[in-house]
């Protein structure tokens, strides 16, 4: 099964009953579809599409040590996780209601460890993760400048940092509902990349640095 068909299996099982973080993440929910239409201006196949190309820096084989960071409820991750038997999974994040919500997705999984943390001063040591992934979550972390520098930090030299999260500039109708609504309720937290500073930002920390976007949701791929 490649990764596609992960996240498409994943969208299909959350179903009518998800929560509304749930639904809203995996287009799964009327209420979901709704606002990534309005919102992200997101179908179906641009919501798969750039989940697909975010979680791309994750073999399908891979055996390493992995930190994802923010986990958030596990609904985009734990579906691929389930397919990496051999991997060391850590999930963090500073929400205590997230991550109980991912555990219990995760209960029958026994290479995962959940952990209550702050991005911009992780508990890890130097070089300790071959892979550091990053959904959704750059756009809301208050300090990004330390968010930046721990997960660099943390990864080995040759690893890879990959995942997504909102971009100014991409999509109009995103930037203003961003700056009106989600700004103003503490959701999203400024300042924001827009693809171009992103790119730059990325190309001056890591050896080997892919940037796209699939509307308002810039994706990277970086080797360090």
């Amino acid at each position: 099964m490649n990764r596609k068909e992960q996240i498409s299996n994943a969208y299909r099982m959350t179903g009518e009953k998800s929560s509304f973080y749930d639904g809203m993440m995996t287009y799964s929910t009327p209420l979901g579809k709704l606002i990534c239409r309005l919102v992200w201006n997101m179908d179906g196949e641009k919501n798969i599409a750039y989940i697909t190309e975010a979680l791309c820096g994750i073999p399908e084989d891979f055996a390493g040590k992995l930190l994802e960071v923010p986990v958030g409820t596990g609904v985009l991750t734990m579906p691929v996780y389930r397919t990496l038997k051999d991997a060391d999974i850590t999930c963090l994040d500073y929400s205590a209601d997230m991550l109980e919500a991912a555990k219990k997705k995760a209960a029958d999984l026994q290479n995962i460890s959940f952990m209550q943390g702050d991005v911009s001063a992780l508990p890890f040591e130097d070089e300790h993760f071959d892979i550091v992934l990053s959904l959704n979550g750059f756009h809301a972390f208050p300090d990004k400048e330390a968010a930046f520098r721990e997960t660099f930090r943390v990864l080995k030299k040759g690893g890879t940092f990959c995942g997504c999260f909102y971009i100014e500039g991409a999509c109009k109708r995103t930037d203003a509902i961003i700056q009106t609504l989600y700004q103003k309720l503490g959701y999203f937290t400024p300042p924001y990349e827009t693809e171009q500073s992103l790119r730059r930002r990325l190309q001056n920390m890591y050896a080997s640095v892919q940037v796209s976007h699939v509307e308002g949701i810039g994706i990277f791929n970086c080797i360090k």
